[in-house]
């Protein structure tokens, strides 16, 4: 696999291969292929917090580190120091330490210290595949096996499109986290714009970045194989994974289909790229024939199942996907031969591979101007068609992304070195967010990157993925085609996946990022291995110096995964157990487990806190109180942004009458959720009985102090609102922001009570409702009244009103008018 200029790394490529024959080496290479087919089906493997996300990465990270263990044995003798690429096995370390140097500024913890778990998944996969890949037999069974997983999640998802929902949930059930009710959760996703299939991944812009990266991993296999068989399979999948991808309905994946074809087209020679063409252009063709009649037949059995239709969608499929694979074939036999002799002339030119792609590029913007600006994409089935058309800069979805960056920027500008730890966008949006949207992702996984590292951590990162992405292109460039083509999968499947993320938070996705890690893997294991020219290491301390880096490591990371799989397992019997039984210390003792292993795991926590609070409702036990307020204080100290933890404080404080405490926290807390309308409401009628108790007891100075925070968050409403008035036309608000008529009711008091009736008149104006049978409505009009008559003013028409409906309302307006603050 090396350069024949570096004897020294031809040794020991030779001693890599002569390894092939060990059991454990295979032990290595069967194991790492069904841990992937494992990973895939794991939906849960997502960097969420929920706890349902937590016990499948606990047992990735356990699984990774036992195969991790097999390689150390395996490849002992041949770890070293010699090469440029061998310093790769050290740097691909940073990328973890980056996420513990931002645990300092962390703002979730145990988001935090989930994600650096899963960035070690990462550099592991990384170290193995790199050596492992080295190995022609096994590059080629892992390759054959990474197409036959994505084969196999093409098929599964289409098996739940054609309604087979149960057998599909049986067929993974025994061993996937994902299936639910016997139905794999969400493998058809559901929005406004109808049923969008999204397979094993729950989300379907990430199904169709996975689809887009094996689409051209497939076209690539057939073009280079010469059997037969082989082609035969590859044709055959084109037209599934190509309907997948449409059926994905996903815009992200449509716009961005071209940018990365043009890429890959770059790397080819001429024949190849006219080839690639033709196989794209015969199994669009085969694909569209068959689309509308298999979404109808999808779409119907959405709603119902029948198995005569799922049989006539199959049919369809099956046979369009056949005739596609002769036809291919053909081609490859008769065509393919006769292209190559004959452009073999232009493709040894300068410059000659730029040709295709730049005619691609202009054919692109061709076929985007006719399908979303013409009728031609009236041959689509009308959810696609709609979702083409509304491709443009200003679709809501373009718009909020941006806006998602925008916010991401604030966050930097807040955490600008060391970041703020992993997950830091999920705790954090809701303090930067320019509008009232729900994202717990920033739809773009580089400055989502940057959030949690920092500038440090991602200048790290950048420079690892730049210097590998470089290193193989200029070694694919300098190679025979025989040679260059032996890892350009793993180079379609990496750069495919990151280009996509621009857009997206597919690497939020566990399993994408282990896919993307193996894809830098194949990559590093493909350039060429030039000497170092000033840091020689020997041998011996090469592989001591990993030998002592990997053990402490392995060690760390089983005894933590293994610790954080008993706490799993404790929170979900403390859930188990609330459901069905009554007893306190019953319910306590695995919640005890789960926090004497991770201190504030907050589901845990807040379970706890919870039974601590009924406890103390049922027995008014002060034992009860305070230890439900040491362990919220104590959750809050590692994650300050977690919104449950701070309404449980909140509720406590009011429960046990200490509603100053209460009022401090719900006023200290406003600026981290600054959209939350409920929020607001709640500190605007707190400042409001506050003060009027104040008043109530003569303490003018306490009275205002709450009044004055009262307006404050009254104003901020009025900003906010006014503030959503700007949004670009076609950008969604997202949640309700909007002046309540009990704020609008309690400012207006708060105002009154200020001896400022001009005010208050002015404000409760804005709440007058048509129907004053409601009784705040009654009450906003009442106030209103009485301050036009405090003023010397009145409103008859609104009066006359308010009489009509009670006609009591005329004396209570007049002693509120009589009232002297």
């Amino acid at each position: 696999m090396s350069n024949p200029v570096y004897g020294k790394q031809k040794k020991t490529s030779s001693k890599a291969h002569s390894s092939s024959t060990s059991p454990l080496l295979w032990t290595l290479t069967i194991g790492l292929i069904l841990f992937l087919l494992w990973s895939s089906f794991q939906v849960a493997l997502f960097n969420g917090q929920l706890l349902q996300f937590e016990g499948p990465i606990y047992w990735a990270l356990v699984i990774t580190t036992l195969l991790f263990i097999v390689w150390a044995v395996v490849y002992y003798n041949n770890i070293s120091l010699d090469s440029q690429r061998d310093w790769l096995y050290l740097a691909v370390l940073l990328l973890p330490l980056t996420y513990i140097l931002s645990l300092i500024s962390a703002v979730s913890h145990y988001l935090a210290v989930n994600i650096i778990l899963i960035q070690c998944i990462y550099a592991m996969l990384f170290v193995m595949t790199m050596y492992l890949l080295q190995n022609k037999q096994i590059n080629h069974i892992i390759q054959s096996s990474l197409i036959g997983l994505a084969y196999v999640i093409v098929g599964y998802g289409l098996l739940n499109w054609f309604g087979a929902f149960s057998f599909a949930g049986k067929l993974v059930g025994w061993f996937s986290s994902g299936v639910v009710n016997g139905v794999y959760n969400q493998a058809i996703w559901n929005d406004a714009n109808g049923p969008r299939l999204a397979s094993v991944f729950q989300y379907p812009n990430t199904y169709a970045a996975f689809l887009m990266a094996f689409l051209f991993i497939s076209i690539f296999s057939l073009i280079r194989t010469k059997k037969v068989y082989i082609q035969l399979v590859h044709s055959f999948m084109l037209v599934p994974i190509l309907l997948s991808l449409l059926l994905t309905l996903s815009r992200t994946g449509l716009v961005m289909m071209p940018i990365v074809f043009v890429i890959i087209l770059l790397l080819l020679k001429p024949a190849k790229q006219i080839l690639w063409f033709i196989v794209l252009a015969i199994s669009g063709v085969g694909t569209i024939a068959i689309l509308n009649p298999v979404n109808t037949a999808g779409l119907e059995l959405q709603q119902q199942f029948s198995a005569g239709l799922a049989a006539k969608g199959w049919v369809c499929l099956i046979a369009a996907s056949i005739v596609v694979a002769i036809i291919i074939w053909a081609l490859q036999r008769r065509i393919a031969p006769k292209l190559e002799t004959k452009l073999q002339a232009w493709g040894q030119r300068k410059g000659a591979s730029l040709w295709i792609p730049l005619g691609s590029a202009l054919l692109a913007i061709i076929a985007a101007v006719l399908l979303l600006g013409t009728s031609v994409r009236n041959i689509l089935p009308d959810s696609i068609s709609t979702r083409l058309e509304n491709i443009n800069f200003q679709q809501h979805s373009v718009l909020e992304r941006i806006t998602f960056y925008k916010d991401a920027a604030k966050v930097v500008a807040d955490y600008p070195l060391i970041g703020a730890g992993g997950g830091a966008w999920t705790a954090l949006y809701e303090k930067y967010q320019n509008n009232p949207y729900i994202s717990a992702q920033a739809h773009n996984f580089f400055m989502q990157y940057l959030i949690e590292v920092g500038i440090v951590g991602f200048i790290i990162f950048m420079a690892f993925i730049i210097y590998i992405f470089y290193q193989f292109v200029r070694s694919y460039l300098r190679r025979d085609e025989i040679e260059r083509e032996s890892h350009f999968v793993f180079f379609i499947l990496s750069m495919t996946i990151l280009v996509l993320s621009l857009l997206d938070f597919n690497m939020s996705y566990v399993f994408i990022g282990m896919l993307v890690f193996i894809g830098f893997g194949g990559m590093a294991a493909a350039i060429e291995p030039r000497p170092v020219q000033r840091l020689k290491v020997s041998p011996a301390a090469a592989r001591g110096i990993y030998t002592a880096i990997a053990g402490i490591s392995i060690i760390v990371l089983l005894i933590i995964s293994v610790r954080f799989l008993q706490a799993n397992h404790y929170a979900y019997e403390g859930k188990q157990i609330v459901q069905s039984s009554q007893s306190f210390e019953e319910i306590k003792v695995p919640l005890d487990k789960d926090l004497s292993i991770r201190e504030t795991h907050s589901d845990s926590l807040l379970t706890l806190s919870s039974l601590y609070q009924q406890g103390f409702q049922q027995t008014q036990n002060e034992q009860f109180y305070t230890a439900n307020v040491e362990l919220l204080q104590k959750g809050l100290k590692a994650e300050p942004y977690n919104k449950s933890m701070v309404k449980q404080l909140i509720q406590l404080y009011q429960l046990k009458g200490e509603n100053d405490k209460a009022y401090s926290l719900q006023h200290e807390y406003a600026a981290n959720y600054v959209w939350d309308m409920d929020w607001y409401e709640t500190l605007i009628s707190r400042s409001f009985e506050l003060g009027y108790q104040a008043l109530g007891q003569g303490d003018t100075a306490k009275k205002q102090s709450y009044f004055i925070y009262g307006l404050d968050a009254y104003q901020h409403v009025v900003d906010g609102v006014e503030h959503l008035k700007t949004l670009p036309e076609g950008q969604l608000q997202g949640n309700p922001f909007e002046l309540t008529p009990t704020m609008i009711l309690n400012v207006g008091k708060m105002k009154y009570m200020s001896n400022d009736s001009a005010g208050a008149a002015t404000i409760l104006k804005n709440g007058i409702a048509e129907d004053l049978s409601d009784a705040t409505n009654r009450e906003i009009a009442r106030w209103y009244l009485a301050a036009l008559t405090k003023d010397g003013q009145q409103d008859q028409a609104v009066y006359d009103k308010l009489i009509a409906v009670a006609p009591n309302e005329a004396d209570e307006i007049k002693q509120i008018a009589e009232l002297n603050f």
